[in-house]
């Protein structure tokens, strides 16, 4: 029972990522899921959520306007697009999946680096 991130890597400022987040061993589908980011010394930040059906999402201030999240429950899986990144995006981002009465999951996390 895991979740696993890939699409990390390196992008120059303004450029685009895509990240993607599978279960493996469990169905996403009665899961709220969300994207954290952490840099080295802080604490985990919420960068986006969504609600198990989908329809309603939520950003942090500092992404609104250039992150979209977004989930394939068919394909269980659940996605997190970048756009006009910038280098204080730069950080190791990690999805979950939470759900009241249910155990908490965590991916291992997925390196974003953002610079020229």
């Amino acid at each position: 029972v895991r979740l696993v991130e890939s699409g990390g890597g390196l992008a120059q400022p303004g450029g685009s990522l895509s990240l993607s987040c599978t279960a493996y061993g469990f169905t996403i589908s009665p899961y709220k899921l969300s994207w954290y980011r952490q840099t080295p010394g802080n604490d985990r930040e919420l960068v986006a959520g969504i609600n198990v059906g989908g329809g309603t999402t939520t950003y942090t201030d500092s992404v609104k306007g250039r992150f979209t999240i977004s989930r394939d429950n068919p394909k269980n899986t659940v996605y997190l697009q970048m756009n006009s990144l910038k280098p204080d995006d730069t950080a190791i981002y990690y999805c979950k999946a939470y759900q009241m009465g249910r155990p908490v999951y965590w991916g291992q996390g997925t390196q974003v680096t953002v610079s020229s």
